[in-house]
């Protein structure tokens, strides 16, 4: 993944992860990754990744069970 490092990471990161969801790379219901995974994928900072799916949650796209991650929303 290409960075602009100029500008804040945080949100390129939320917008490829919601080309992501919307390419249906990760299947609606479905355990979505772990941030130390996708951080370690786009070498970016776990927190940086933690922003961006904090964002995607705020949006409805994602959500989390305490203790066992998140998880892509179902349109249901």
């Amino acid at each position: 993944m290409d960075l602009d490092r100029s500008k804040p990471v945080w949100p390129q990161v939320a917008a490829e992860l919601r080309r992501r969801l919307d390419a249906g790379q990760y299947e609606k219901g479905s355990r979505f990754p772990a941030v130390n995974e996708l951080a370690a994928e786009m070498e970016v900072a776990p927190s940086t990744v933690q922003k961006a799916v904090a964002a995607l949650r705020e949006e409805g796209r994602l959500y989390t069970v305490l203790g066992q991650g998140s998880f892509v929303k179902d349109d249901e």
